[in-house]
């Protein structure tokens, strides 16, 4: 999914934006908690410049990866990126998104592609769901995408997954879901100028059945709100890293992005 261009609004106004003041301070008492403050921006305003005209001159070009998960997150994060004066991109897909393994293969086809038409200055990979293999064959994969991401002049974030319900598809396969995260973070430490770990367990807990992780009806994504959540604190940890301001939660949470066809599947209002 490509979130680089506005996505269109819902033909009808969604249940979930009629509680859209009490949704703006729930987002923010959500990140408060986790992290001591912070803000973002949405899609709506995408196209208006911070408040002072400038502080936001250096804000990043990020390109964001992983897979329906990350996908589910793009609509906010796209949005509160965009309201801070910084241009976004996603590839998170469907059913992949990884990168290790054979499932792996239409990352490493496009991506390259997507460096060189897009220039990121920031890639934001969240560990997906589908970053099976033993813990060297992690690693390898990771350090994979920190020389791909670095050869094309960009830095590298890790960002790892939400806690979500390990279903009958995921059940062989999660002692290697719980590997990721660590291997993740063993290549980011060698690489500490250029590869970045962020742990959202600070948003998210990690306990996937727990309110504060903000899952969906299926247990694995998350809704319009949970969404926003994650894009306020992940663009938070990115301007405290990249030395930009994002923009505060009532100026994009509400806007058009909610309405995005991804939410309509999970059962979102």
């Amino acid at each position: 999914m490509n979130t680089e261009n506005t996505p269109s609004p819902s033909p009808r106004r969604p249940v979930w934006r009629t509680a859209a003041v009490a949704f703006v301070a729930a987002v923010g008492a959500v990140v408060l908690a986790a992290c001591g403050g912070g803000g973002s921006d949405t899609e709506a305003d995408s196209g208006k410049a911070a408040s002072d005209g400038s502080r936001n001159a250096k804000a990043p070009r990020v390109l964001w990866m992983g897979d329906s998960i990350a996908g589910a997150e793009a609509p906010a994060l796209g949005a509160a990126l965009k309201a801070g004066d910084a241009s976004f991109r996603s590839m998170a897909a469907d059913g992949g998104g990884g990168v290790t393994g054979e499932i792996a293969e239409p990352t490493w086809d496009q991506l390259p592609k997507e460096l060189k038409s897009f220039k990121p200055d920031v890639v934001a990979y969240q560990i997906t769901t589908y970053d099976w293999g033993k813990p060297a064959e992690q690693r390898a994969g990771y350090e994979k995408l920190a020389k791909t991401v670095g050869d094309a002049g960009a830095e590298l974030v890790i960002v790892t997954a939400p806690p979500f319900k390990i279903d009958d598809f995921y059940k062989p396969h999660e002692a290697e879901i719980k590997t990721a995260p660590r291997s993740a973070k063993d290549v980011a430490a060698k690489h500490r100028d250029t590869v970045h770990f962020l742990d959202s367990a600070a948003l998210w807990g990690n306990d996937g059945t727990a309110p504060k992780a903000q899952r969906s009806k299926d247990g694995i994504h998350s809704c319009q709100q949970g969404a926003a959540a994650f894009a306020q604190w992940l663009t938070k940890e990115l301007g405290q890293r990249y030395s930009f301001t994002p923009a505060p939660a009532d100026r994009w949470a509400t806007g058009s992005w909610t309405g995005d066809k991804v939410y309509g599947p999970l059962g979102c209002k």
